[in-house]
């Protein structure tokens, strides 16, 4: 299906590495002018209610504060909501900062200082004094879910659940086996590496130079225009290096409003940037419960499949995400019921956290799997392996790869997995209970549209354009070795210009599906520069290309050559002479395959095993081993796709065993909004961790074959752990994480 790679497929460092591990990246906050202001943000200290009073006194007083900003004298911005929603808005009313006297969540920005100093401008935000009439506040996911409701608007039509199939209830009934159960799983909060920030250059003539921490240039470029009316060819938004995001980046935040708000009513360059706490109070995965009841015959082959689920979203937005629609697709079964509801909270509004959607709702599938497989008394590999199906049932499509059963298999193989001793505590080590579970794991790949541009010069340079972010994937590397493929020339002589909103259109980066568009939209420029080569070649007097097409000819060793024979060609650097060019540049637009789209669905696919060890007395876990068997099509770059998997891991053992977002439910806020009080897994948590690519070829999800790595790697790795305790505790633990007391708390299943 492909040309055999020369550098793609190959285990490329990333070209962007000396520049970060030198500090010679600039982040979005790390941009500075003479002169520039700094901004601070105050913020509320209750959920729920209205500002009675705010003093401001204080801190306009304070040395170095230049203006201080509340919704009382708040500039101008936009009304009406569709001047405030960005490219992945969800219905409702999207936020605005300092909009009015409401408080709609714990942590909400009720005061703006802007200072000569960063240290002036945080220390007068301190000195601000709001007054409360505050509301009872409703943060718990546990009561609020009875309050649940269907969304009204759609986000996006594939995340409601698809009509019931067969008659799912009526076969749970009559079914020999089945189990029903509910899962929770509490809230977590996105902690990149990078603290969120806006730095505004501003310009006499009224342009703005903004860098911004984004996952999308144009999206935060759109935003802003759109919020304060102004011309897009007069701001540039640049993300040339993002610290990690998860999905966190995805929507502009309010520090960037506020940053462009500041600076153009003073007409000075401004910089703003969140503390870690500020980082708790923007988007969240959201809390949810989940019922899931499955019912196979005595051979344990699926009869019935229901999978509700209720989720957090905010009082002013109704954040949706594909979480119940994963259980009706992943195995094969006729009679199918799914239903999904949101539960408003007095939370700021749920974002796209790495796999939103299949993370929880694959969680719940593959724990009850597991639960299924118990009470049948088959292998858990196997009652899968029973289950198998290559076809979306939910949409009725073929799927247009599935190397699942070589994940099963090489995964297993790899991981030991017959020498496993079915019974739950059975297996120790000395004082250490062991414990050995699996799950699946399932993403959708998908395809957005994408532009790039391709520029080849007569000495063989490349540079390649387009918008899109690296937001620590590796998407300069995959590109650049996609350009360095088709003009057959080293990596170091290409350029990848990414990061900034004046460069030609992608998506936002999220969803898996960076690689697939921009990578396709990077192939098919160069494509097109090939093929103005050889018209150009074609022109030359008694040239060797003049009945050649464009599919006969490739660019081999710095000339245009047959592909079928090499020694027949021109130099390029002669083509460009003859036609008095310095360069070739090309502009090409890629888009899905609509017609594909309507006979086939894509998805990537995972098995993942896990070993725990549990101390018996303490209930202390410990995940000592770890392979993840990931299908995702072509793989461009194995040393880049190991790092994604492996941080999907390391992502879901912290879902697993220790993210959640505490809050007092009595009042509505955020306890442990630091990384002190809030854990994510350190060194000391990871252990062995190994990643198998089984081999996929894939030619409909796109037209390179890639499917994408970003989210894969986290599904079903929390199932997984959860599986693995139980086998070593004989304990079934329903809500996640699974901590300490959980493990002491309950009881061994009989």
């Amino acid at each position: 299906m492909f040309n055999q790679s020369k550098i793609v497929g190959l285990p490329v460092s990333r070209i962007d590495g000396p520049l970060k591990v030198t500090g010679q990246a600039k982040y979005a906050a790390e941009h500075f002018e003479p002169g520039m202001l700094f901004g601070s943000i105050a913020l509320a200290t209750i959920a729920s209610g209205r500002i009675t009073a705010i003093d401001t006194k204080a801190a306009e007083r304070f040395p170095g504060v230049v203006k201080v900003y509340t919704h009382e004298n708040r500039p101008k911005l936009a009304y009406r909501d569709k001047k405030w929603k960005d490219e992945v808005a969800v219905p409702g009313h999207p936020f605005r900062p300092l909009e009015n006297d409401r408080v709609l969540f714990d942590g909400q920005p009720v005061a703006f200082v802007v200072a000569e100093t960063p240290e002036a401008a945080r220390d007068a935000a301190a000195l601000i004094r709001a007054d409360y009439a505050t509301d009872k506040s409703h943060t718990d996911i546990i009561a609020e879910q009875h309050n649940s409701y269907e969304p009204p608007v759609a986000r996006m039509k594939q995340f409601l659940p698809p009509p019931p199939r067969g008659d799912a209830e009526a076969a749970f009934a009559s079914a020999p086996h089945k189990i029903s159960a509910d899962y929770v799983i509490e809230g977590e909060h996105h902690n990149p590496m990078e603290l969120f920030a806006a730095t505004v250059l501003f310009e006499k003539d009224g342009e703005l130079t903004i860098h911004d921490k984004t996952q999308g240039s144009q999206n935060s470029r759109d935003h802003v225009c759109g919020v304060f009316g102004l011309d897009p060819e007069k701001v540039v938004v640049k993300n040339s290096f993002v610290g990690g995001a998860f999905g966190q980046g995805l929507r502009p935040k309010h520090h960037l409003v506020l940053a462009v708000m500041a600076s153009l009513d003073l007409s000075r360059s401004m910089k703003v940037e969140m503390t870690r706490r500020e980082m708790f109070y923007l988007t969240w995965r959201p809390s949810s419960v989940q019922t899931v009841s499955l019912a196979v015959d005595a051979q344990g082959h699926l009869l019935s499949v229901m999978h509700h689920a209720v989720h957090a979203t905010s009082r002013y937005e109704d954040y949706q995400e594909n979480v119940a629609n994963w259980t009706g697709l992943a195995y094969k079964c006729e009679n199918a019921k799914l239903s999904y509801e949101l539960a408003k909270l007095d939370m700021a509004t749920p974002g796209d956290m790495r796999a939103p959607g299949a993370a929880t709702g694959v969680t719940a599938l593959e724990t009850a799997m597991d639960e299924l497989a118990y009470e049948v008394g088959v292998d858990p590999v196997d009652l899968r392996v029973r289950n198998f199906i290559h076809r979306d049932q939910n949409q009725d499509k073929a799927i247009t790869s599935k190397a699942l059963h070589a994940c099963y298999r090489e995964g297993a193989t790899r991981f030991g997995w017959s020498k496993r001793s079915p019974a739950p505590r059975s297996m120790r080590d000395g004082h250490d209970l062991v414990g050995w579970g699996m799950a699946g794991g399932i993403w959708e790949a998908t395809m957005a549209p994408a532009e790039a541009t391709a520029q080849l010069f007569a000495d063989g340079k490349v540079i390649i354009s387009a918008a899109a972010s690296d937001i620590g994937t590796g998407t300069y590397t995959i590109l650049g070795q996609l350009a360095a493929e088709e003009f057959d020339v080293p990596i170091e002589q290409v350029t990848v210009k990414i990061g900034e909103s004046a460069l030609p259109k992608t998506g936002v980066q999220g969803g898996s599906w960076t690689a697939a568009s921009t990578g396709s939209a990077v192939q098919k420029a160069a494509k097109t520069v090939i093929k103005t080569l050889l018209g150009h070649a074609q022109e030359m007097e008694n040239s060797p290309l003049a009945k050649a097409s464009e599919d006969q000819v490739v660019i081999a060793e710095g000339r245009l050559a047959l592909e079928a024979n090499h020694q027949t060609g021109i130099a390029i650097a002669d083509i460009m002479h003859a036609a008095g060019l310095s360069s070739i540049e090309e502009h090409a637009k890629v888009a899905p395959d609509m017609v594909r789209m309507m006979t086939f669905a894509a998805y990537s696919h995972s098995a993942v095993f896990v070993e725990v060890k549990v101390d018996e007395d303490l209930g202390i876990v410990r995940v000592t081993r770890v392979v993840s068997a990931i299908a995702a099509g072509r793989i461009l770059n194995p040393k880049t796709a190991r790092s994604q998997i492996l941080g999907g891991v390391v992502m879901g053992l912290g879902m697993a065993l220790h993210e959640e977002g505490m809050i007092d439910h009595r009042t509505g806020r955020i306890m442990n909004h630091n990384l002190a009080e809030y854990h994510v897994p350190a060194h000391a948590d990871i252990r062995d961790i190994e990643v198998i690519f089984v081999d996929e070829d894939d030619d409909k999800a796109s037209p390179i074959g890639v499917k994408g790595l970003g989210e894969i790697g986290i599904v079903g790795v929390a199932a997984a752990v959860s599986n693995a305790i139980f086998h070593a505790t004989g304990k079934r633990i329903r809500t996640f994480p699974i901590t300490v007391d959980k493990i002491l708390e309950s009881e061994t299943v009989q």
